[in-house]
């Protein structure tokens, strides 16, 4: 655990990969007992889960927490909809921006602050295949050259 208190739980990898991130903001999520405790133990997927806006609410949907095995029978569906906790500005703002034609909200990671459960959510546009091969020729860029640096030594 950090000096901040945050303890980050599961990233969305992919997310960076496929957008550009325009505008990130912090949630907390309506859990369940059994999730909070799987969240906890590091059971939680994000790679194929979006996030809804209907104008009054946001939901995160089909991230998979897997089920806690201490609960047995009062456990929790991995799948379901879970609703995300924002200010009714926070939510309007969002909303004014995924009305624009490719524009979306996707989870980006989910940490623990102070004990409790939030999500950074980001406003994303996607990214053109030109643009994933630039990325792609970037980062093997990056890491010939830390060869070359590691290699001088």
């Amino acid at each position: 655990m950090s000096a901040m208190g945050i303890k980050i739980i599961s990233t969305n990898r992919k997310a960076r990969f496929e957008f550009f991130l325009l505008d990130s903001f912090e949630a907390g999520i309506s859990l369940q007992g059994s999730e909070i405790k799987s969240i906890r133990a590091g059971q939680i997927s994000l790679s194929e889960a979006y996030v809804e806006v209907d104008g009054k609410e946001a939901w995160l949907i089909n991230a998979h927490i897997a089920p806690y095995s201490p609960a047995n029978r009062y456990n929790h569906d991995p799948k379901r909809p879970r609703r995300l906790l924002l200010h009714k500005r926070e939510i309007i703002q969002i909303w004014n921006q995924i009305r624009l034609k490719g524009v979306t909200v996707v989870p980006v990671q989910v940490y623990l602050k102070d004990g409790r459960c939030k999500i950074e959510v980001a406003v994303a546009k996607g990214k053109k295949l030109f643009d994933k091969r630039h990325e792609i020729a970037r980062k093997d860029q990056e890491r010939e050259m830390q060869r070359e640096f590691r290699s001088e030594k």
